[in-house]
């Protein structure tokens, strides 16, 4: 995905399927400031990052935020269970109100993904604003957030 956000117009341009496999336009988050974010519920990072995630969406949802979650497991078989089952952990475990979506490559061409967390911050107008690595965690890089939603 991450050489596919770098290279198009805008990702309100893609199509992907939501954790029940059904198509979900990304353009209707047209107006929306988002957080893509590949995800494993195995991973090392796991704990952190779904707990700022949740911290995040819950202080940032109302002002435009929306956090788009892809399971990943394609990084030593991290993200080994089924759609329904991710969801139930990550709702259950982390309280996340923020739309889980059918897993997704890591990778098209060219800038790959290197590992499960790695972040991308995109804008109202679907392009990409920063990448994160998968050690930042998301509270570090709450200003940048702030600054693209416009929230003091």
């Amino acid at each position: 995905m991450a050489s596919e956000l770098s290279s198009v117009q805008s990702i309100h341009d893609f199509t992907v399927k939501d954790g029940k496999g059904n198509d979900v336009e990304l353009s209707k988050y047209k107006g929306k400031d988002l957080l893509i974010v590949n995800v494993a519920s195995q991973c090392g990072l796991t704990t952190s990052n779904y707990t700022e995630l949740a911290e995040l969406y819950q202080k940032y949802k109302d002002q435009g935020l929306e956090i788009l979650a892809f399971p990943c497991n394609q990084f030593n078989g991290q993200e080994p269970g089924t759609n329904e089952e991710i969801e139930n952990f990550v709702c259950t475990r982390f309280k996340a109100e923020y739309p889980i979506f059918s897993k997704y490559l890591k990778s098209v061409k060219g800038d790959e993904i290197e590992w499960n967390f790695s972040k991308f911050l995109v804008d109202k107008d679907g392009k990409l604003v920063e990448r994160y690595a998968p050690t930042t965690t998301p509270l570090t890089f709450e200003n940048d957030i702030k600054k693209v939603l416009g929230v003091a």
